[in-house]
């Protein structure tokens, strides 16, 4: 299990970002009763029967981590939002570099904050400086909407803004650590 509901989600970027996804959309609203996330992606995606079996913890192609066993990503969301009051759901279509527009997969979940049961929701912009973060060549927009005692706070990034205002886009990667604090003292700075 995870510790976290940002390392679950940390853990289905991943997935997104690993599926040779050019643009990958991570939606966060989050409130005193609950946490709504939506990752959505133009990756390989995956037919019904490939979605079948991501939701059993014992498949694993074996391709992306050779010598695993088990993938327990989707079973983990699957398993955390039923035993506590949540919901998900994901739909995937596979397809082709060429036809990138009509492939990828959506994962939605739904996280009730108030059961007892529900693990923390976790660091939200840690998770998301880890998710502008990894490795490859893509376009990755976040939203976050935060409500609490009748406070909204909203806002969206775009990594390619962030890789052109640190002067980091040719080479399209957060390359240091100095890059990296200033990316997360951006994100805590929108979360004021």
């Amino acid at each position: 299990m995870h510790f976290t509901l940002c390392d679950m989600l940390s853990d289905l970027t991943q997935n997104a970002v690993e599926a040779d996804s050019t643009v990958i959309r991570v939606r966060v609203r989050e409130t005193d009763q609950e946490l709504q996330v939506t990752i959505e992606d133009n990756g390989k995606g995956m037919t019904p029967a490939e979605l079948k079996r991501a939701e059993d913890p014992f498949y694993t192609d074996g391709v992306k981590h050779p010598g695993r066993k088990v993938g327990l990503g989707i079973p983990f969301l699957i398993q955390t939002a039923e035993s506590t009051g949540g919901s998900w759901s994901i739909t995937s279509s596979k397809g082709t570099a060429e036809d990138a527009d009509k492939r990828g997969t959506t994962v939605e979940a739904r996280f009730d904050l108030t059961n007892i049961d529900t693990p923390p929701v976790g660091d939200v912009t840690g998770f998301f400086r880890q998710i502008l973060t990894f490795d490859g060549k893509y376009e990755m927009l976040l939203s976050r909407v935060l409500e609490r005692n009748g406070h909204v706070t909203e806002y969206t990034v775009s990594r390619s803004e962030l890789l052109d205002a640190l002067d980091l886009a040719a080479e399209g990667t957060f390359s240091d650590v100095g890059s990296l604090a200033l990316v997360g003292q951006y994100l805590k700075s929108l979360e004021e």
